[in-house]
């Protein structure tokens, strides 16, 4: 009787072994990662940032520009778009008072946005500074060179290259860059006039003159 017991308990349990193997693999699908696809304004942005990477804040300035006539952007984008502009003239675009007319017009349109309430301490650090400049300009005491500096931070490019070039002032380089930067000075060795050396961010060399000098 015990071996017969056995020998069932030994059947049931190869029959199950077998059952076992034999079953096939259950394949759960994973469901896809779910991909954030870049909006037209995020991928503007992220050009911007490239360029300032870059050392061409001239151009980023020009490319927020554009967007601000965009009549597709929402408010909120074109609040921040304001305020990033604002960042840019009032850091390396060297214009403050462009910085403060952004940021006065950023409080009137969009008054409630997330950008007002974070260009409110860079609206009083920028119109401190104009307060400042202004008053220098104001003294009659500065040199060429610092008058020029003075101009070209206010955001007065066109004074303060009339005034470069009637005063044979020589600026420092990031000044150079800019100004070749926004077009006031070209790479062309057609062109006459006074030469200026300068070096862009990525370490190209360049001699640069007045766009319209001898034309």
């Amino acid at each position: 009787m015990r071996s017969l017991i056995a020998a069932s308990t030994l059947l049931l349990m190869t029959a199950c072994a077998t059952s076992d193997g034999d079953r096939e693999p259950v394949n759960v699908d994973t469901p896809p990662a779910t991909q954030t696809v870049p909006d037209a304004f995020d991928l503007a942005m992220q050009t911007v940032d490239g360029l300032v990477a870059g050392g061409n804040e001239q151009a980023a300035i020009d490319r927020l520009t554009q967007l601000l006539g965009r009549p597709d952007l929402s408010d909120e984008d074109l609040a921040a778009t304001l305020l990033k502009r604002a960042e840019l003239r009032y850091g390396a675009g060297h214009d403050v008072e462009g910085a403060l007319l952004d940021l006065e017009e950023l409080f009137l349109t969009y008054p409630d946005s997330p950008s007002a309430a974070a260009g409110t301490p860079l609206h009083a650090n920028a119109a401190e500074e104009i307060s400042r400049l202004r008053a220098a300009l104001a003294g009659g005491e500065l040199s060429p060179t610092e008058e020029f500096n003075v101009r070209f931070r206010l955001g007065q490019h066109q004074d303060a290259a009339d005034l470069m070039l009637a005063r044979s002032l020589l600026p420092e380089n990031e000044y150079v860059v800019d100004m070749f930067q926004m077009g006031y000075l070209c790479d062309d060795e057609t062109l006459t006039g006074p030469g200026y050396a300068m070096v862009e961010p990525d370490g190209t060399e360049r001699t640069v003159r007045f766009c319209e000098f001898g034309k």
